[in-house]
């Protein structure tokens, strides 16, 4: 899968999946972001074994990743991870980050949209995502796309600075989701993330 989208900015990017090739440029990627970002990261992917364990895991199947290039560099990375359980098979789990300089661009929305094309193709009938509180833009931008807060865990994980966070879970059907696309279109909102 490859996609060429043009954002708000008129800017061009290429959506495409992540490949073995990807290692170093998805190290330089992670290392750009800034220690905020980062913080709430699930895992120190500034770690060269982390990254190859991911790249490991969409070899695999459990996961499927992809990248925004801006030229040859990483902008944003995103996954839908499977969990390959029985009893939640039909659930996937969808993570997302963009580089600051390509936020408020339309390239999240398009990204979200590729997770979700991902997700569908994979059977999955439910998408959740899981994030700290300190995470309010995320949990905004996902609230616009249909999703809706489940159930929050005090004190359950701990930050990569080892702070511990509330942790958040978020769940939307798929077929939710595709409403929710719908609407974009409709207002017109997506014409700006052409």
């Amino acid at each position: 899968m490859q996609k060429h989208v043009k954002l708000r900015d008129e800017s061009e990017v290429l959506i495409r999946e992540m490949t073995r090739k990807d290692l170093a440029g998805s190290l330089a990627f992670f290392e750009s972001l800034s220690e905020e970002d980062r913080t709430y990261l699930r895992r120190d992917v500034t770690k060269n074994e982390v990254v190859a364990r991911r790249i490991r895991e969409a070899e695999r199947g459990a996961a499927r990743r992809l990248v925004a290039m801006a030229g040859d560099q990483i902008v944003a990375d995103g996954s839908l991870e499977l969990s390959g359980e029985e009893w939640k098979n039909h659930i996937g789990e969808l993570r997302l980050i963009i580089a600051r300089p390509y936020r408020r661009k339309g390239l999240g929305i398009r990204m979200a949209r590729e997770l979700f094309l991902l997700a569908a193709s994979a059977r999955v009938e439910e998408i959740v995502v899981r994030m700290m509180r300190p995470q309010k833009a995320a949990r905004s931008i996902f609230r616009k796309l249909g999703f809706r807060q489940e159930v929050i865990l005090p004190d359950y994980v701990r930050d990569l600075s080892g702070t511990k966070q509330d942790m958040i879970l978020m769940r939307c059907d798929l077929e939710g989701l595709w409403r929710e696309m719908e609407d974009f279109v409709a207002t017109g909102d997506w014409q700006r993330t052409q």
